[in-house]
């Protein structure tokens, strides 16, 4: 007989070594997929929290979590400036001084004129005035014509030294945006705060201009008269004017804007100048001269500025007071003004504080504008 008993105990060990191995790896390998199934059902149940691998993590897994920045204010309108012209003829140097000091802010720019008509001395006088103005000088937007022209209140010589006045102001800055022309009667109403403030949010565009309604004439035809006082606020697309002779002019620049062939250029036209002028019943060549009593109407009227007054009258010590809070031989305060004594040094001149001027105004300039956009009480 063959003796097989060593042998077969061998195999049967190594048999049962790796049955018992292959049950061991097979355990192994379904505990690692266990663990694995548990740990995604616990990672989906608490899906709101981060992972463990990834709290190191710079980036936030979700975008809710980010802080976000606040949004970048959007810039308001930019405040306007406006180019004066201020005239004025024989005796109107302490007219035209005061209205001005009424005027002035260090925005603006400002041309001011005595006509041929006012004796030299009142020219020089005035050319000093300006030249020894501690802010007129520190500022330098204040300018005078010194070669005086010829100016009649009819024909081509207002409008001539209009265009002369608005060369210099291009001479100096292209930065304005309205051009107002006003006279040595002329006085504001709200201050230039107020007028800024409420033009800041206005089509630059715009020009206002008064008009006369067509009148009848006899044999009921229509006559296309138009209102041939120069006190207006142009916007800056006058100085696209200078390039003509002024005897290309019909006396005015209400003419040049009513009787546009351009339809979107007379659309720029607003209806009224902002001014405050009363007439004598029948009319006469010259407004009615303003006094006390034309207080409450001139307020009513929500304007700008008012024509005409007699020097040193007391309903421009009226004004002064109670709408423009200016004291005499100041200028008017607004958030520009610094110094001791006030408005005596430039602040921020873009700094301001409009008061209950602004809202008149702004109540006038609404319902005009409106008017313009839809094209009523437009001239025809």
């Amino acid at each position: 007989m063959i003796k097989l008993g060593p042998l077969n105990m061998e195999k049967k060990w190594l048999f049962s070594l790796a049955v018992t191995s292959l049950i061991c790896i097979c355990l192994i390998a379904t505990s690692s997929n266990m663990g694995n199934v548990s740990s995604l059902h616990i990672h989906s149940f608490f899906f709101f929290l981060p992972s463990r691998s990834s709290t190191n993590q710079t980036t936030p897994i979700f975008a809710e979590e980010k802080i976000s920045e606040p949004p970048t204010p959007l810039p308001g309108p930019a405040i306007p400036r406006f180019a004066y012209l201020i005239s004025g003829s024989k005796g109107d140097l302490e007219k035209l001084w005061r209205t001005l000091h009424a005027l002035y802010h260090p925005l603006n720019h400002y041309v001011v004129h005595l006509d041929l008509e006012s004796p030299p001395e009142e020219r020089l006088e005035l050319a000093s005035r300006i030249e020894r103005h501690p802010i007129f000088t520190e500022v330098g937007n204040v300018f005078m014509i010194t070669k005086a022209n010829m100016v009649t209140y009819r024909g081509p010589t207002m409008v001539a030294n209009t265009l002369h006045a608005c060369a210099i102001l291009l001479k100096r800055s292209k930065t304005w945006d309205w051009f107002i022309n006003l006279s040595a009667s002329d006085y504001p109403l709200v201050t230039q705060d107020d007028l800024l403030y409420t033009f800041s949010g206005l089509d630059k565009s715009l020009n206002f201009i008064e008009s006369f309604q067509p009148a009848r004439l006899e044999g009921g035809q229509k006559s296309n008269a138009f209102n041939d006082r120069p006190w207006t606020l142009h916007d800056d697309q006058i100085r696209h004017l200078l390039g003509h002779s002024s005897k290309n002019f019909a006396n005015s620049f209400q003419t040049i804007y009513w009787f546009s062939m351009d339809e979107n250029f007379a659309k720029t036209a607003v209806n009224s100048d902002l001014h405050y002028i009363s007439w004598d019943f029948p009319p006469r060549q010259h407004p009615h001269t303003l006094s006390l009593n034309d207080t409450d109407k001139m307020i009513a009227s929500n304007a700008a500025f008012a024509r005409k007054f007699r020097q040193d009258d007391p309903v421009l010590d009226k004004i002064d007071k109670e709408l423009l809070r200016r004291r005499k031989g100041r200028f008017t305060p607004g958030g520009w003004c610094l110094g001791s004594s006030k408005c005596t040094k430039v602040g921020d001149v873009t700094k301001l504080k409009p008061g209950p001027g602004a809202q008149r105004l702004r109540l006038l300039v609404a319902r005009l504008t409106l008017q313009a956009r839809f094209g009523t009480n437009q001239c025809k």
